[in-house]
């Protein structure tokens, strides 16, 4: 599989899926705590689209999945959104790109447009935001009232910093079958797959505990929406689960007024996890925005009807 060793010195581990000369390249990011597979059926339903089908990146941000860990210093969504444009330099150095990033993932796409706005104005052609945010933890209330968000909030704050503090390490992997029912609440709505919640368990327990802790202090105060406000001739599509615990409608809402092209759609009963419960939705939203963004091609007998025109002229 391929590796990117980044300018920092950690080592990313990177999926490339699809043909080199593909009109398109789409990459996609994943969410806090968890890696690259959350993507797994979008990359397979683009991988049915034939000669409209793109080339696709997936990989594990740093200190998560099957890539190294970061020190404490990198854990930080600006860093991320660098590691995204290492990426595009390595992986995708010319033509149209279309990235769509889910909780964590969304963020560090905002983050690479705020800081990369060149780059970004030249290449980026489209954009999937699923179940992210632009405004920190403004709206996130953990389906809770006000006052108990509040405090669980600052308590989950004072946990991140000694998390963070606590290394490479993931002894929380032995005690995934007791989080399993705190997690399926908090990510999963109404009706969900065993696999996409086993997968997800698996997922936060690969990921270290200074990773867990070390993101948290920038998640909670990200604000790009002035970002995105400046990127409203991209075509996006915005997806939400009405019953996300953390990344509430309200989020999605304001990532889709920021980008008066966006399609905004909030998926009934779906909670936080929609790559995985919400697989088919999120491949059709991801799919229009590809074809919106691939470069048209005359189809061949086309072509040749118009030679031949030529000749005869």
């Amino acid at each position: 599989m391929p590796e990117l060793t980044l300018s920092d010195g950690v080592r990313l581990h990177v999926d490339v899926h699809g043909p080199a000369y593909a009109p398109v390249t789409v990459v996609l990011l994943h969410g806090w705590c968890q890696d690259r597979r959350t993507w797994q059926n979008q990359v397979a339903a683009l991988r049915v689209l034939g000669v409209r089908r793109p080339r696709v990146i997936t990989y594990d941000a740093r200190g998560h999945g099957r890539s190294g860990a970061t020190h404490l210093a990198g854990a930080t969504l600006n860093r991320l959104g660098d590691d995204l444009a290492e990426v595009l330099s390595r992986y995708a150095p010319t033509g149209p790109v279309v990235l769509g990033g889910h909780s964590l993932g969304g963020m560090t796409i905002m983050e690479y447009a705020h800081a990369h706005r060149a780059a970004f104005a030249e290449r980026v052609a489209g954009l999937l935001f699923v179940s992210t945010t632009a405004e920190g933890h403004t709206h996130t209330q953990y389906g809770l009232p006000s006052r108990l968000a509040a405090l669980l909030r600052a308590g989950e704050t004072v946990g991140a910093g000694l998390l963070a503090r606590s290394g490479p390490w993931c002894p929380h992997k032995a005690l995934l079958p007791a989080l399993r029912p705190a997690v399926r609440w908090l990510l999963f709505g109404d009706e969900y797959d065993d696999d996409a919640l086993e997968l997800a368990l698996r997922s936060f327990g690969r990921a270290p505990l200074r990773s867990i802790g070390g993101f948290r202090p920038s998640v909670g105060t990200q604000q790009r929406l002035e970002t995105l406000a400046e990127l409203a001739d991209v075509p996006a599509a915005v997806l939400v689960g009405e019953r996300d615990r953390l990344t509430p409608p309200p989020c999605a809402k304001s990532i889709a007024q920021a980008l008066p092209f966006a399609d905004l759609t909030v998926l009934p009963g779906a909670g936080h996890m929609l790559p995985l419960e919400r697989p088919t939705e999120v491949s059709a939203a991801l799919t229009a925005i590809v074809d919106r963004a691939t470069p048209a091609r005359r189809p061949r007998a086309k072509r040749r009807a118009a030679t031949q025109l030529k000749k005869a002229a």
